[in-house]
């Protein structure tokens, strides 16, 4: 499920956001900045502080992961089920070694939220529609004009 596009578009992405829905229905968005791919089909999370979206999942398990390159301008909806898992259980240091070491101890992981992935649906600009024939270097300049940005030196 985790492709290795998936993969390397993970890695681009700066931020993930987690959707979940309360009790009531309602949606909430919550952005997430230490996640990893986990085996072929998880995305682990690491919970520093989102009470909500812990409560969400506890009553509604069925979660939306979405994460793109700004520049590239492109990423993934992650669809599946999500479960909370708390540091004294005990695949909490398996499943969560890459979020723990990108985590240090700048930030403590209270939690960690395991997503099975079970749907990927490419996330696309409009700019993908309407200029099929750009390179994706002409779409990175692109953004940085757009966005008043330029690329880091050395990259």
């Amino acid at each position: 499920m985790l492709t290795d596009e998936i993969r390397a578009d993970m890695a681009q992405a700066v931020l993930c956001w987690l959707a979940t829905v309360d009790a009531d229905g309602q949606p909430s968005v919550s952005p997430k900045e230490i996640f990893a791919p986990h085996g072929a089909d998880r995305v682990m999370i690491a919970e520093i502080a989102s009470a909500g979206s812990l409560r969400n999942i506890r009553q509604n398990p069925k979660v939306c992961v979405s994460l793109i390159d700004i520049f590239r301008q492109r990423g993934w909806k992650l669809t599946g089920q999500a479960e909370v898992i708390a540091p004294g259980e005990p695949h909490f240091a398996d499943l969560g070694a890459e979020v723990l070491r990108m985590a240090g101890s700048a930030y403590p992981v209270r939690h960690l939220l395991s997503v099975k992935v079970q749907r990927a649906v490419p996330i696309l600009a409009p700019s993908y529609r309407h200029f099929p024939d750009r390179s994706e270097a002409e779409r990175v300049a692109e953004a940085h004009r757009l966005y008043g940005t330029r690329p880091a030196s050395g990259g």
